[in-house]
This record gives C-alpha cells, sequence and structure tokens, in this order.
C-alpha cells in the first residue's frame, strides 16, 4: 500500500509522490491520518540543499490528525483521537527525558535527539503526507478536543513552543523589555509569548513588511525593518538604552544589510554571526540572550564568505564585558505543550493569527518555492493532505 508525500529530490526540488504507508512497528507505535500539517523554516535548509538530505526523504515534522490504529502497548489512545504531535520524538524513559530535556532523548536517534522528517535525527517518516507513524504514541501525542482551533492547535507541534522557549531561555519576566531578531513563524511566536507573558516593551527586527505589521497588530510589538535602519541603534533610541532580554529567531542564515547580492535573500548576504552579536549590543548589562534560530555544525555547501557554519565571528569579549547569559537549544516541546494547548482552548492564546496559506499537498512544492523566497504575504502554511 501506498500513500502520498512530500518527498526531497535535490536542492529546491520536492514533488508530491506515492510513498509507503506506514505499519505499526513497535507495541507503543500509534498510525496517524494526517488532517493538517505545515512548511517550517527549518525545513527550507533541507529544501535548498544546506543540510544533507537524502533524496527520497519525506519532509515534515509539524503534525495533527486523528488516531487510525494503535499498537497493543498503547493504553491511553484509540482510533478516532484528534491529536497534535510534538516535533521531538521522545521515548520518556532516557535520563534526558525523566529530567524534562525531551529535545535531547537518548533513546530514538544515534545522536540525542528525534524528530519526524529531519537530518540527522532518526530514521522517522515526516508528516507531510496522509500517514504518519507515531513511536512513542501514549508518550508523545498531546490529545485535544474534538473540534475547533485547527490553526490555533497545528502551532502546538514547533512554532509556539519555539516562540515560547525563546523567551524561557531568555528568562523574560513579566514587565521586562525585550527585542526579538526574526519575524518568521517562530519569531513572531516569540514576541506573542512575550506579550503573553507581560513584556513591557517589545521589538521585532525583520525586512518582510507582511510580518513586521502581524508583530505590530497581534504582538503589540515595535516593528523594525533592518533594510531601512540599523537594528541596534532603534532599538536603543527607541527605548531609551538597551532591552532586558534578547531572542535570536534567525539562526546561521542571517542577512546582513550591507552586503551586495542581486537578491534579498542571495547566500552572498548572509553572516551568521551578525543577529548574535547585534543582540549583544542591543541588550543590557547582565540581561540574557535566549537562541532559538537554527545553526548547525556543518553544510555540504556553503557560501564562500562562511567556513564552517557553527563556527562563528562572536563578540565574546564584548559578551564577557556585559556579562551576558545565553541559552540555546531546540525547544523541549512537551515541556510546554499542554500549557499552552489549555491557553488555546480558554481562548486565552491565538496563535493562529500566523497562517497566511492553508492548501491540498499537492500544492506543497509550489508554496516551498513562495516560502523560500520570503514572498510579501506568506507567512506560515498550512497543507491538508
Amino acid at each position: 500500500m501506498s500513500i502520498k508525500g512530500v518527498v526531497y529530490h535535490d536542492s529546491h526540488d520536492v514533488s508530491v509522490d506515492e510513498v509507503d504507508e506506514p505499519e505499526l512497528e513497535h507495541p507503543n507505535d500509534a498510525i496517524l491520518d494526517v488532517t493538517t500539517t505545515a512548511i517550517c523554516g527549518s525545513d527550507l535548509h533541507m529544501y535548498e540543499g544546506r543540510a544533507g538530505a537524502d533524496e527520497g526523504m519525506v519532509f515534515g515534522h509539524e503534525i495533527m490528525g486523528e488516531i487510525t490504529e494503535v499498537g497493543e502497548g498503547v493504553d491511553t489512545l484509540e482510533p478516532g483521537d484528534r491529536v497534535v504531535l510534538p516535533f521531538n520524538i521522545a521515548c520518556g524513559f532516557c535520563k534526558n527525558c525523566e529530567e524534562g530535556n525531551y529535545n535531547y532523548c537518548e533513546t530514538v536517534a544515534e545522536t540525542p535527539g528525534g524528530a519526524y522528517g529531519y537530518v540527522k535525527m532518526g530514521p522517522y517518516q515526516g508528516g507531510q503526507a496522509e500517514k504518519v507513524r507515531v513511536p512513542y504514541a501514549d508518550f508523545n501525542a498531546l490529545s485535544l478536543p474534538d473540534e475547533g482551533h485547527e490553526e490555533d492547535f497545528i502551532m502546538l507541534a514547533d512554532v509556539f513552543p519555539t516562540g515560547w522557549h525563546g523567551t524561557e531561555l531568555a528568562d523574560l519576566q513579566p514587565g521586562e523589555s525585550v527585542a526579538v531578531f526574526g519575524a518568521g513563524p517562530v519569531g513572531l511566536m516569540a514576541a506573542y509569548s512575550a506579550k503573553l507573558k507581560g513584556a513591557s516593551e517589545i521589538y521585532i527586527v525583520d525586512r518582510v513588511e507582511s510580518r513586521l505589521e502581524l508583530a505590530e497588530d497581534h504582538c503589540d510589538a515595535t516593528a523594525i525593518n533592518f533594510e531601512d535602519v540599523d537594528a541596534v541603534e532603534a532599538i536603543v533610541d527607541a527605548h531609551g538604552g538597551p532591552v532586558d532580554k534578547g531572542v535570536d529567531a534567525v539562526g546561521y542564515q542571517a542577512i546582513d544589510s550591507e552586503r551586495d547580492g542581486d537578491h534579498p535573500y542571495d547566500h552572498e548576504r548572509e553572516n551568521p554571526s551578525l543577529v548574535i552579536n547585534q543582540l549583544i549590543q542591543a541588550v543590557e548589562a547582565t540581561g540574557e540572550i535566549g537562541i532559538v534560530g537554527l545553526y548547525i555544525s556543518e553544510e555540504p555547501d556553503p557560501p564562500e564568505q562562511v567556513d564552517e557554519q557553527g563556527t562563528l565571528d562572536i563578540d565574546l569579549g564584548l559578551a564577557f564585558e556585559k556579562g551576558i547569559q545565553f541559552g540555546t537549544g531546540q525547544c523541549p516541546v512537551k515541556r510546554y505543550n499542554r500549557r499552552l494547548r489549555n491557553m488555546i482552548v480558554s481562548g486565552r492564546a491565538e496563535p493562529g493569527f500566523l497562517v497566511s496559506h492553508e492548501v491540498e499537498l499537492d500544492d506543497a512544492p509550489e508554496m516551498y518555492e513562495r516560502f523560500d523566497e520570503r514572498e510579501e504575504g506568506v507567512t506560515k502554511v498550512l497543507l491538508h493532505p
């Protein structure tokens, strides 16, 4: 038997193909009929051929749907249950899971940390498909109400918890000010989380006007376009000095406005060290910076001006002088997703404002291309198999 899935072939080349239908492989497995999945900014690193994805890989780690089959060892789920999956796959019983570090499960992959449809994170087929296998289903699936909030609940798979995690890594407290670099889905969710936590002032930096408008409208943020002004100067001038906390929601593909290129997102304009150094300048002495933008240790074909990804030219001297503290790493989704779900159910949070497009699975190749271009108005794309 086969199903449809979004399959990677080569750089900027994905298609919707027939792939093997997933089956139960362990008594703790379940099979999920995928009703909604999403294209993530981190999928673009693989789509661009910069993360070492293998041909034939099925993408997708933001997944929700309906349980259709359960293994004999599954106790808390049954067919018909509506659930959303954390993008992290975790066992629940290893040392890291016992300590709440579900993002670094030691059981599910050769290196700590597993995920659906992502390089170096285990052999798990992605969820941009009609069905997906759910390992350790009792532990990993988060139950949802039977109906409603589809656009909100899919955000629980990754971007809402990851944005929240950025503010946690920065130890953002009510009444504090924060600068968020990056107004993609994770950056917008970091700014939105800061609003929910009671931040006094929120600044967000990007160059895509439609995303900056969302930040102003939904996050009560002051929007700064780094193509128009120096971002650090704009933040310090508006706030009257450095802010309390910072969040890096950009990662290694940060664009330097002072570098020339034929396209706003040409690789020649990349400066992987840029955002961290700007945050070191923008955050006050003894402040904290949460880094949830993706950085990688290596890539097959880096831009010429970047010798090794992950080896960055960071102004550690200034950070040391200011006593800046850093927190970084993949989000442990299960640490937050139950509480964030409850905030959605109660009406306290509506993260679905991110969604700009909802399309059928067959439209995935077109939407990958448009999302990769950072097209105005393309913020978060949902796929409905």
